[in-house]
């Protein structure tokens, strides 16, 4: 179906009575039908899982001499928030990244794959709410994602390790109840900056009828960003690099925060995310759908 075929039936010339675009592809049908896919709950499960491995971890690899001197690894098991802090950095340099690219990479290449997409637009779908409806759905399960590994991870933390202050690699220190504070401040951060992966995998998506292209597109041109950002020889080159803030959430970690970093960082997801987001709504409204 050519977009102007399309945006002609969405104003109503030779529409069948009673057509309204609006009820077309439901939010809530469309993320019943994503959870109950398999991809979603595998993703959805390991993340259940991960707190558990790396408590496994700790404790078979224990020396038993309660070392809590050195850097974040040392610290993740003298408190239940330290071990939440801990499972965020394990977890947010490649693992988030790789469920978001998930989510978002096959979304529509999925449905050209299952050469559902054309019928999906003849029903009639709206091109822009089909691709709005599916890149929120996406949303929601990146953030139940990133709501359920901490909030796992907290409670396993929790009974193992107890609720005692969360101490960082400086030296400094807060009560549980401020932590949990930070942490969800973190996850929120977290969710802005990987906004920028999302459109990524969404340019991607609409882009090849292979969703294992789209998601691993999405994966590899986040770790070239993270090899350049190591690449000091660039110098301030690299404050531009998408994912040079990937990690600014940790300075919620100190007793006084400095917000530059994560101001700046949430900027740069946004506009990257905005960028790419523009590019995959204007190559999905023009593309020639086939599959």
């Amino acid at each position: 179906m050519s977009a102007p075929v399309e945006q002609g039936a969405a104003a109503g010339r030779g529409a069948a009575a009673g057509y309204r675009p609006g009820t077309t592809l439901r939010l809530r049908v469309e993320l019943v039908r994503q959870l109950r896919r398999r991809r979603t709950q595998i993703a959805i499960g390991f993340l259940v899982l991960l707190p558990f491995i790396l408590l496994a971890a700790f404790e078979l690899g224990s020396d038993g001499q309660g070392n809590t001197s050195g850097g974040l690894v040392d610290l993740a098991t003298t408190s239940g928030a330290n071990f939440t802090i801990f499972t965020l950095f394990a977890s947010s340099g490649f693992l988030l990244v790789v469920i978001v690219a998930l989510f978002f990479g096959d979304t529509v290449a999925s449905e050209a794959s299952w050469s559902s997409l054309r019928y999906l637009l003849a029903a009639p779908v709206p091109r822009s709410r089909l691709l709005r409806q599916k890149a929120m759905v996406s949303a929601l399960l990146t953030a139940l994602s990133l709501i359920v590994l901490p909030a796992v991870a907290t409670g396993v933390g929790v009974v193992f390790y107890g609720t005692g202050d969360a101490l960082s690699p400086t030296g400094s220190s807060m009560p549980f109840g401020t932590a949990m504070q930070r942490i969800a401040l973190a996850v929120v951060y977290l969710f802005v900056h990987l906004s920028w992966v999302a459109a990524v995998a969404l340019l991607l998506s609409v882009s090849t009828d292979a969703p294992l292209g789209a998601v691993g597109g999405a994966v590899l041109l986040s770790i070239l960003s993270q090899i350049l950002d190591s690449i000091t020889a660039l110098g301030s080159l690299r404050d531009y690099l998408p994912t040079h803030y990937a990690f600014a959430w940790a300075d919620l970690l100190a007793t006084d925060v400095d917000w530059t970093d994560m101001a700046w960082g949430a900027f740069s997801a946004v506009t990257y995310a905005a960028a790419f987001g523009l590019l995959a709504w204007r190559r999905f409204a023009t593309k020639d759908v086939t599959s």
